[in-house]
């Protein structure tokens, strides 16, 4: 493929963090909930958004600036065979006169949200005009606190114009007020028919005593409660705590029968690569990279009951010095082209649709334009489901007390 390689030696999976972003959820932050302190509005300087009232007018007092710095995780944009330049922000820059400072300093969700989360308690800014979090609860959190600044969508027509429909009007940001997806990634069924001797095509086959010892679940408590749910015919988007109760109970007796060899955090890729695991959920990014290493054994499903989408998503912290640039880096990434560029080497879901004729017929990579774990065909969006956005603290603990049994030992 005409994508960058990562360094010599390093693995791009485990680098950007593959299933980082899955395998944070696990790691639920304790005792979040809290106010943070009255901040000024005034210029540029941090927003209360607690009492801004009309952020049209807020918006408006903002002051065009030549600055953009990118909080994102490692490996999660292009970048140029010596590992330093990034030709999307490269031409940004050319096109816009705004200097991007761009700092891959998110590992996950939890250490991150640590980070910034009492800095924006106490009205200060966090030194980002931007950052990706994954949908979960550490992005419900930061809405909830209103940490996150609406956005002035009519600065980002692209978005309109170009995204696809499985990233507008998400059930934890609905109408996109706050947030715009980076890029997503769907969590299915890998495995190895050579080793399965059949296709797969349903979750009941995760449950098949004739995979019995070489079963692979996640360790991921929002991951494997929503796939017992869909194993029930229950929609984890908008299930109930009595849902969950039953999720858990099938999933138990999936552990009491001995079918699970264990429950993987990334890991599992290992496993299924090795032949440790036959079947398995799995990331839609994962076996794609396996795929493009060699591993042309593996297979990824979407199973007949449906599956989960992910979402990693742009959003702009309440105190950002420079926000007006960062609805300019949006809006501008939002094209085919760019979105393109940038997809060609990342390879997760791409959010444009579009990007994949310019990466077919422009950048000529066949490979990725016509890969279904890249751009998804509408019979895979059709059966996929959000993660529950929790509506409270208690009720996510409730959800993690309620799963967390079935993958300790």
């Amino acid at each position: 493929m005409s994508k960058s390689s990562p360094p010599e030696g390093q693995n791009l999976a485990f680098l950007r963090g593959l299933t980082q972003p899955r395998l944070s959820r696990s790691d639920f932050m304790r005792g979040a909930a809290a106010s943070f302190a009255a901040m000024a509005l005034s210029g540029t300087g941090p927003a209360d958004a607690a009492t801004v009232t009309n952020w049209k007018a807020w918006w408006e007092a903002q002051k065009p600036t030549k600055e953009f710095i990118f909080a994102n995780w490692p490996l999660y944009i292009d970048v140029t065979s010596n590992g330093k330049d990034h030709p999307s922000i490269d031409t940004f820059t050319k096109q816009t006169g705004i200097s991007v400072t761009y700092d891959e300093v998110i590992q996950d969700d939890p250490s991150f949200y640590a980070k910034v989360a009492p800095v924006l308690k106490s009205g200060q800014p966090t030194g980002y005009d931007m950052m990706v979090i994954t949908d979960g609860w550490y992005l419900t959190e930061l809405l909830l606190q209103k940490f996150l600044v609406p956005l002035w969508r009519e600065k980002v027509p692209n978005f309109n114009k170009y995204a696809g429909a499985s990233v507008k009007n998400p059930s934890y940001d609905p109408g996109n007020k706050h947030t715009m997806v980076w890029q997503s990634g769907l969590t299915g069924i890998g495995y190895n028919p050579k080793l399965t001797k059949r296709e797969i095509t349903s979750l009941d086959d995760l449950w098949d005593p004739a995979f019995a010892g070489h079963i692979g679940m996640f360790s991921d408590t929002n991951e494997i409660g929503s796939f017992g749910m869909l194993k029930l015919g229950i929609n984890p988007t908008t299930s109930t705590p009595a849902d969950w109760t039953k999720a858990a109970a099938v999933l138990q007796d999936q552990k009491d029968k001995k079918l699970v060899r264990q429950y993987y955090d990334q890991s599992y890729i290992n496993a299924l690569q090795n032949g440790d695991i036959w079947i398995t959920m799995a990331w839609s990014g994962d076996i794609y990279q396996a795929n493009s290493k060699g591993y042309k054994d593996l297979k990824f499903v979407v199973p007949k009951e449906g599956c989960s989408i992910w979402h990693d998503n742009m959003c702009i912290p309440v105190g950002a010095k420079n926000p007006l640039s960062a609805l300019a880096w949006m809006n501008y990434y939002y094209t085919p082209d760019v979105a393109g560029i940038i997809e060609d080497y990342v390879n997760y879901i791409c959010p444009v649709p579009g990007a994949k004729d310019y990466i077919l017929n422009v950048i000529k990579d066949p490979d990725v334009a016509n890969s279904p774990l890249v751009f998804p065909p509408q019979s895979s969006f059709a059966k996929t489901h959000e993660f529950r956005a929790f509506k409270s603290y208690a009720e996510y603990q409730t959800w993690v007390n309620t799963f967390s049994p079935i993958v300790e030992s």
